[in-house]
């Protein structure tokens, strides 16, 4: 499939990034410490998860400034589930890779695999045993810090966010494996049963929720009291459903994604993009319509982890060299979607995964094929696109094409140029 023309285009996504993040998140921690009435010298807890957020150590120096300038005694705990192997290093790793360290947010990270008992979940899935990172339990005040977005695996009122990392993320690898082992299909009442639980037994004040723009920009930032959090949380994930960036087209032959991790999703494509979850019970979603997928290489920072791998049909032999087995083994087990841990058909280079394409597609002429090429998941702005993508996306929205080839250009080495 090497003789496709391609077409760089720019797309116009809306832009929405706040001018000044950390400063935002001080004012909204800030007054949220002042709602509560939290005294000085009160040991208050953020939570810190292993998503990759844009601008997310600005947002916690923020929140740990404005717990310290009321004279209270800020800490961060690790709050991500089985992520880092669910052991206090592997954490430790994770949130090092991030930033998130003692050093640039001016408050001390714990790190840890303990829990503390909270009893069981009431309505509206009672008898769930409820965790909770035991040094966050013991503080004085504890306030979530997450993104709020579309989840890559189940859609309900509360999805990627605040309740969940209280549910599923704040009860470390030993939370995360009971719920998951609850399947999918039952984790929007999960969280709701297990989040409530958490916020009549731990100090919860309440969170700060973030919504991200198109181009990885902060753009919401605010302080959502206990109470009023899953009325909130709805409403911000509105907000971030709207700004999800999505492919300009809802059908392609061919999808080419160069880099997975998790930095760009969870399960290292997001599958709100590329039209697949690959998870028994749960039924696939009916846009985009991609026939075959390949994803060339894996993010240096997703240490190895490459849950979501199972998503595509072919891959490199590069990617597969970086996977650590274990860590993506222990996402995939704990989250309940082995399929998503399965290695595709794996070639030499990404020229022979291109080729390999071409010989499933059989295309009676290489100029027709419905070819896309993305950096990644997230990234979706800019891309390469065939000339019959082109003409559609040119009837749909404004975009600007920045360059053209008369082929799929590769290095030396076979790798896919930009």
């Amino acid at each position: 499939m090497r003789s496709v023309p391609l077409n760089r285009i720019r797309r116009s996504l809306p832009s929405a990034a706040l001018p000044d993040p950390e400063e935002r998140a001080r004012a909204e921690v800030a007054d949220l410490l002042e709602r509560r009435a939290v005294p000085a010298g009160a040991r208050v807890a953020f939570t810190a998860g292993s998503r990759g957020i844009g601008g997310v150590v600005g947002v916690l120096r923020g929140a740990v400034r404005a717990a310290a300038d009321r004279g209270c005694r800020p800490f961060l705990f690790a709050a991500m589930g089985s992520h880092g192997g669910g052991t206090p290093a592997g954490q430790r790793d994770v949130l090092d890779s991030l930033g998130i360290t003692e050093e640039a947010l001016g408050a001390p990270v714990v790190c840890s695999d303990r829990v503390a008992d909270l009893g069981e979940t009431g309505d509206p899935l009672p008898g769930l045993p409820v965790y909770f990172a035991e040094e966050a339990a013991t503080a004085d005040a504890v306030v979530a810090v997450n993104r709020i977005k579309p989840h890559t695996s189940f859609h309900g009122p509360h999805e990627s966010g605040l309740l969940k990392m209280l549910s599923v993320g704040a009860g470390r690898a030993r939370g995360a494996a009971m719920v998951h082992r609850l399947g999918w299909a039952s984790m929007v009442d999960a969280i709701a049963a297990i989040s409530s639980a958490v916020m009549a037994r731990v100090p919860l004040i309440g969170g700060l929720g973030l919504v991200q723009d198109p181009y990885e920009g902060l753009a919401a930032i605010e302080a959502l009291d206990a109470g009023r959090m899953a009325e909130g949380e709805a409403r911000l994930l509105e907000s971030a459903r709207r700004l999800l960036p999505r492919l300009p087209v809802d059908d392609l032959d061919a999808l080419v994604v160069r880099e997975m991790g998790k930095s760009y999703s969870g399960c290292g494509m997001d599958t709100n993009v590329i039209g697949r979850l690959r998870l028994e019970g749960m039924a696939e979603p009916e846009r985009p319509r991609i026939r075959c997928l390949a994803v060339l290489d894996l993010a240096e920072d997703s240490h190895g982890n490459a849950t979501g791998m199972g998503l595509a049909d072919f891959t490199t032999e590069r990617l597969a060299r970086a996977v650590d087995r274990g860590a993506t083994y222990l996402n995939c087990l704990t989250s309940g979607g082995p399929q998503r841990a399965a290695v595709p058909m794996t070639y030499p280079d990404d020229a022979a995964v291109l080729a390999a394409m071409g010989d499933m597609l059989r295309p009676e002429r290489e100029a027709d094929v419905r070819l896309a090429v993305i950096d990644n998941t997230l990234a979706l702005d800019e891309m390469w696109v065939s000339d019959p993508v082109l003409a559609e996306v040119a009837e749909n929205e404004e975009a600007e094409v920045t360059e053209r080839t008369p082929e799929l250009r590769f290095d030396s080495g076979g790798r896919l140029l930009p």
